[in-house]
């Protein structure tokens, strides 16, 4: 009987006093409070990147005829307007080999650390041996054991698409794997590192969508703080590969971007502002037989027949909302009867390759101030920018 009335008042009390023993046994056990707050799932910013919008089929129209024909060329574009949502994709979901566009969530990445105090700007970078890279950059010619600020190998790996820098970043950032798993955090998954630069087999991978999800974060702040997205973009406008995305904006228009081209893919993605205050985020990549500059010459078009679609005051749309690059619907090609809107910019078709200009004393290229956009030097030589 007692032990009848014992059981009977513990039972009255666990319904009376819930609150106190889930209390109690967070404080017992507090590691499994932890535990629980590990296993909420992450918010992905990547899917707060685009404002739900409408598809651009008009746009699709145009830009068909542009490669029905080149079936040995492979395009990947995914274009959002960043103010109302409405975007493009042509092979937007697929999965390209990212030459150098993977420095740009790199660069992010590197100043979300800063944003964190995890790196100064102004600390002290030593180039070591493994960081030596060939292709882009001319911080490979550099005595090993050379000093840069930080500020510094982020901008050249950017502006001059070193290589080198690239690597260091890398390594400041934690190496591969602690790269990888921020970009899984802000709910990438094609956007993957397996090799450090240059990477000329095309083994880090990305997406023109994740590519353009990335611009538009950055663009909103949502990644960095507004001091260093503004830094961030400083660099990018800084970009000296001028002759793809940047050959299709008009007088007043301002683009901040980086490009990538290795033998079997060249690419770029940037953010575009224009005289009407519009913004837009694109990504043009274009899988090609080695070298071919029938690529280049694509995106070139590509790139100036959206810029000529989103100069109208209200660029038609599918009147069906739906969730930009959802699904590739938009590689379905329309008509072919279906002309461009206007011709495309006829920027010269040749080979892209990034400049190597000279270095000062303290490892500071030239022309690498954010802002500047010289004309680069053309490099018949096969590498990675």
């Amino acid at each position: 009987m007692g032990v009848g009335i014992w059981a009977i008042a513990g039972t009255a009390l666990s319904i009376w006093e819930p609150t106190v023993r889930s209390a109690q046994a967070n404080q017992e056990n507090p590691a499994s409070q932890d535990s629980s707050a590990t296993a909420a799932p992450i918010s992905s910013p990547i899917g707060q990147a685009f404002k739900p919008g409408q598809e651009m089929t008009a746009l699709v129209a145009r830009i068909q005829p542009l490669t029905k024909d080149l079936t040995d060329l492979t395009p990947g574009v995914f274009l959002a307007d960043l103010d109302n949502g409405n975007y493009y994709s042509l092979n937007g979901t697929a999965t390209f080999a990212a030459a150098s566009t993977i420095k740009v969530p790199l660069l992010i990445a590197f100043f979300q650390d800063v944003d964190a105090g995890k790196i100064r700007l102004d600390e002290t970078m030593i180039m070591l041996q493994n960081d030596v890279a060939g292709g882009s950059g001319d911080m490979q010619f550099m005595e090993v054991g050379t000093e840069f600020s930080a500020l510094e190998v982020a901008t050249n790996m950017i502006v001059i698409s070193d290589n080198t820098a690239t690597n260091m970043v890398i390594r400041r950032l934690g190496g591969i794997e602690a790269v990888n798993q921020r970009f899984k955090e802000w709910g990438l998954e094609q956007t993957i590192v397996r090799n450090l630069l240059p990477d000329l087999e095309g083994t880090n991978t990305t997406s023109p969508k994740e590519l353009a999800a990335v611009m538009s974060l950055l663009s909103q702040g949502e990644l960095l703080s507004l001091k260093s997205r503004d830094r961030a973009i400083e660099i990018m406008q800084g970009t000296l590969t001028d002759t793809l995305l940047p050959t299709s904006i008009g007088p007043g228009a301002t683009i901040a971007h980086k490009t990538g081209d290795i033998g079997s893919l060249v690419g770029d993605t940037g953010l575009i502002d224009m005289p009407s205050g519009r913004r837009y985020a694109i990504t043009a990549m274009v899988k090609r037989p080695h070298n071919d500059d029938r690529a280049q010459e694509l995106i070139r078009q590509i790139a100036a027949t959206a810029y000529d679609y989103l100069k109208q005051p209200n660029p038609a749309a599918n009147p069906t909302l739906s969730t930009p690059g959802a699904s590739p619907t938009t590689d379905s090609a329309p008509a072919d009867s279906l002309t461009p809107n206007s011709a495309p910019n006829s920027a010269p078709n040749s080979q892209t390759g990034e400049p190597t200009p000279a270095t000062t004393g303290t490892g500071t290229p030239a022309q690498d101030i954010p802002g500047v956009n010289a004309s680069p030097a053309l490099n018949p030589a096969e590498q990675q920018n």
